[in-house]
């Protein structure tokens, strides 16, 4: 099966790379990360800059993830304070919060139709424990001065309709909207800026050369004066440090069939809604009446049929008025984790600059890193200090990737034993 999200967009004919040019700026990856980048440096007024692609622009994470758009990080709000203090904490947090806002303008300023749909996330409580709601509200609250606002079990049922869930909250500042077609317009748009993107030209080596570096692929290659890796979990054998710093992790989506009116006989609100588990589904509404639906994380990339199995039963579980509804599109992918479950963004002693490790909750840290690293490269201002707690962490290859597995199982295993313990009577 084919993604609903390529299966959906044309995308146009871009170069490869061949013969040899001269860059201020190389980019390596035209995901998110690498192509906020490339914008927010030609906003600025940076000249010369290339973005090198592999595949094609949003073949990895960018274009294939859940669409959400919110603020936060893959690591939890309370480790960030934990480990930050509320200042710097609040800090970083602001940073996403932010990018969601630029990511509205960026819609509007470049025109890019990409199904916004500015409805806000659905935090549903999978547990039958109120205090789990109202711990993560006064923390948000208190901690980041963001309202989460509580949703009754009974305004729930109104809107979800299932008997699994235990109220909610409800993000204001959170729309969800189709990945693909945005990145392709962050390209289009960087593109018309000045931005020169060559595809199908996967970098084979990369070397520092004088005050600068050499970027190759199989028919060309770059010199630049500075370099950027925002590879995410597909670059391989290009640059060591970043890439034994992130744990290539895959997750799955599907969407179903257009279920016409029955679409309500589910979901009867426009927003994009997650749960309170680990391992938790995430899922939204789309434009033509589907339902996108995604989760589980694991360290095998399955083949479509498997997939379609496996989010099948998860969403049943859920909706089981839905199980005569076809899927229609399934797929999977590599999201890239760090093992500190925190974005990786900076500069290596070495003068590479690097934007990795968004798995998990990316749209708007990645917008966040092309901002950073834009301004950082143009000499606006130096990428917050609080970044460099999280830095290129060993993720320590196959052995990582086991004890990921080994995590995420024990904690699936303990959100059933939760909420087993809790059901209704």
């Amino acid at each position: 099966m084919q993604s609903f999200y390529e299966a959906t967009v044309v995308r146009p004919e871009r170069a490869r790379l061949s013969g040899k040019r001269a860059a201020n700026v190389c980019i390596v990856g035209g995901g998110l990360a690498g192509l906020s980048t490339a914008l927010g440096l030609v906003e600025r007024g940076v000249r010369d800059v290339v973005v090198l692609e592999a595949q094609q622009v949003g073949f990895g994470a960018s274009g294939r993830n859940g669409g959400f758009v919110f603020g936060g990080y893959s690591l939890d709000c309370a480790d960030l304070l934990r480990i930050l203090g509320q200042a710097r904490a609040r800090e970083l947090y602001a940073l996403t919060t932010d990018a969601v806002d630029l990511m509205r303008r960026r819609i509007k300023r470049y025109r890019i139709a990409c199904d916004a749909t500015d409805a806000g996330v659905i935090l549903a409580n999978w547990f039958n424990q109120p205090e789990r709601l109202e711990t993560q509200r006064r923390l948000m609250k208190d901690g980041f001065g963001v309202d989460w606002e509580p949703v009754p079990a009974s305004t729930l049922a109104g809107q979800l309709k299932t008997r699994r869930y235990y109220g909610g909250l409800f993000e204001r500042n959170a729309f969800h909207f189709h990945p693909l077609k945005y990145v392709l317009g962050i390209a289009d748009a960087a593109t018309a800026a000045g931005a020169q993107i060559y595809e199908h030209s996967p970098v084979t080596r990369l070397q520092r050369q004088g005050g600068g570096f050499i970027v190759e692929t199989a028919e060309g290659s770059i010199e630049a004066r500075q370099v950027v890796m925002a590879g995410g979990g597909y670059v391989r054998n290009v640059y060591p440090k970043v890439e034994r710093a992130v744990l290539p992790i895959a997750t799955y989506v599907m969407a179903t069939e257009p279920l016409g009116p029955r679409l309500k006989d589910a979901l009867d609100t426009a927003a994009a809604v997650y749960d309170t588990r680990f391992a938790f589904d995430y899922y939204r509404p789309l434009p033509d009446t589907r339902i996108l639906w995604g989760g589980r994380i694991s360290v095998r990339n399955r083949e479509p049929q498997a997939i379609a199995r496996l989010l099948r039963r998860d969403l049943l579980k859920v909706y089981p008025q839905l199980r005569d509804v076809r899927i229609e599109h399934a797929w999977g992918g590599l999201m890239s984790y760090a093992r500190h479950k925190m974005p990786q963004i900076g500069q290596s002693a070495d003068g590479v600059w690097y934007a990795v490790g968004f798995g998990g909750h990316g749209m708007a840290p990645t917008t966040v890193s092309g901002e950073l690293l834009a301004a950082a490269i143009a000499g606006e201002r130096p990428v917050p200090e609080a970044f460099a707690t999280f830095g290129l962490t060993p993720a320590f290859g196959a052995l990582g990737l086991t004890a990921a597995q080994l995590t995420y199982t024990a904690m699936q295993t303990r959100d059933a034993l939760a909420a087993r313990r809790r059901q209704r009577p």
